[in-house]
């Protein structure tokens, strides 16, 4: 009997890096010598520890293990590998170099999965970006974990392969119990409409259902302040029952973020706008995201939906400060010795704080204990650059009694959330061929353009820019509150009303 040569394998695999996704080539070498199994090519210690589960993998599978030197290494070189998803393909690379399975080409095939040491093929984060990266690099067969394969399958034009154990993989690849591949997962897609919470339910306030009403239409940024009790957070809650449908595309681009965070909980598809409400306590990291391999912070997760900020002023002062650029450009970076990676962050700021640190200033009915410096402390925490990014400025006063113990139901949430979708409709039909979605998008040149105003209008809105010392960034976004309004009210023109009910909402300073 001849003895066998081993020989070199390569397997195709992916390494996510923020939102990005980099091709790793999986190099597995087989040679003569003492016994070793090392793992180069910048592996984090997930990585490195590959090597135990791997081995004990393919022993409890009635696989073949070599006994001498097997090298892996993980190209390029200069990219940082991390996480536990390069296990599956590492055994694959072994059980070809040497020789074990020889009836399947892997040429065209991309492998992610993480191995148990029984054999088990494990999920893995970050499998439809990787999918989509696939289909871009002209792979044409993706193998995953089962509880992925849904997931990967949302991509039109791959051969997904599910697998649940590494003992029927291999038996797929030699050819001797073939898997079937998983169906193209039909996107028959129905955003959910099951809430909790409805507008009908929350008695008085209607000035502040207003103020949310034009704040979903136009995706603007609000700030609630008002006493404890006053229902700012129910406000808030309810806030994603008016938002206009989700959109097919925009699920898509929602998935993607929650794939790479793991936090699908075996869902293919998300259907419904995110709704992140953070506790003040919350790291500026945490917020953002970060860390040594980049991942989407709190703001990021509630890109297409709504990052509620309770306690507003209570938030480090630091992360307070970073969400001006994802409220200017709707992206986050994130600088890290490693790289910078970048991130979706395209969400309706919800904010809600008291109005003082006792919280009773703004009460008739109760007596404010705080000093007049320790309520302009308290105030100072929100610097003047970032309330200049929210457009609607809400105070939201105590409910009296009666209308608590009213029997006169307010408007259904469907309702208003039918004017709100009429509204976003004339944005998509207004900013068709552009980049824009809805009037918050709007740069200093679109507002020319789409923001026709009458004479008179103009001349309020001119002489109130000057007498509350408005910014440029303030009195832009005045316009695109205002164009907003004319268009829940189905308007083309910019009117006299329009600007002045935006006025109501802007910080008195």
């Amino acid at each position: 009997m001849g003895v066998f040569v081993y020989m070199s394998y390569t397997i195709k695999s992916a390494a996510v890096l923020g939102l990005n996704v980099e091709p790793v080539s999986v190099e597995v070498d087989i040679s003569f010598g003492m016994k070793k199994f090392n793992i180069v090519g910048l592996p984090d210690r997930a990585v490195s520890e590959a090597c135990g589960r791997v081995e004990s993998a393919i022993k409890n599978s009635g696989l073949p293990f070599p006994r001498y030197r097997i090298t892996v290494n993980l190209a390029p070189a200069s990219l940082k590998k991390q996480g536990p998803s390069y296990d599956l393909p590492i055994a694959v690379g072994l059980l070809y170099s040497q020789g074990h399975l020889t009836n399947h080409e892997l040429d065209d095939a991309l492998v992610i999965g993480e191995l148990g040491l029984d054999g088990v093929i494990r999920h893995v984060d970050g499998v439809l970006p990787i999918a989509l990266a696939a289909k871009m690099l002209g792979v044409t067969t993706l193998i995953v974990p089962k509880e992925n394969e849904k997931e990967a399958a949302l991509v039109e034009g791959l051969i997904v392969i599910g697998v649940d154990h590494l003992k029927t993989l291999a038996a797929h690849l030699e050819g001797s119990s073939i898997i079937e591949p998983t169906p193209t997962t039909v996107v028959d897609f129905h955003p959910s409409t099951s809430f909790s919470h409805d507008m009908v339910y929350i008695k008085g306030q209607e000035r502040a259902k207003r103020a949310l009403e034009i704040a979903a239409a136009g995706q603007h940024n609000i700030l609630l302040s008002g006493p404890p009790g006053s229902g700012k957070t129910m406000l808030a809650r309810t806030l994603p029952t008016i938002l206009p449908d989700l959109t097919l595309n925009e699920a898509l681009d929602i998935t993607r973020i929650h794939s790479i965070s793991g936090k699908l909980k075996g869902r293919a598809l998300v259907d419904e706008r995110p709704f992140q409400a953070p506790h003040h306590t919350t790291s500026g990291v945490a917020l953002i995201g970060g860390g040594s391999n980049p991942k989407p912070g709190q703001i990021s997760m509630a890109h297409r939906g709504v990052l509620f900020l309770d306690e507003f002023p209570e938030f480090k002062k630091n992360a307070l400060e970073n969400l001006r650029q994802p409220l200017e450009d709707g992206t986050i970076t994130v600088a890290r010795a490693a790289g910078t990676a970048e991130f979706p962050a395209k969400f309706m700021l919800v904010a809600a704080m008291n109005p003082c640190p006792c919280g009773f200033a703004s009460d008739p009915f109760h007596q404010c204990v705080c000093t007049h410096s320790q309520i302009i402390k308290y105030q100072k925490k929100l610097s003047g650059p970032l309330l200049d990014r929210i457009d609607l400025h809400l105070e939201v006063p105590k409910i009296d009694v009666e209308k608590l113990t009213s029997l006169n139901e307010g408007e259904l949430s469907a309702s208003i959330r039918e004017r709100v979708q009429a509204a976003r409709n004339i944005q998509t039909l207004r900013f068709e061929g552009s980049s824009l979605v809805s009037n918050t998008d709007m740069r200093a040149q679109d507002v020319k353009e789409y923001c026709p105003m009458e004479k008179t209008a103009e001349q309020v809105l001119t002489t109130a820019a000057r007498s509350l010392h408005l910014s440029a960034r303030a009195y832009i976004r005045i316009i695109k509150v205002s164009r907003t309004i004319a268009d829940l009210a189905g308007v083309g023109e910019i009117m006299l009303e329009h600007v002045s009910e935006a006025l109501q909402f802007r910080e008195r300073g």
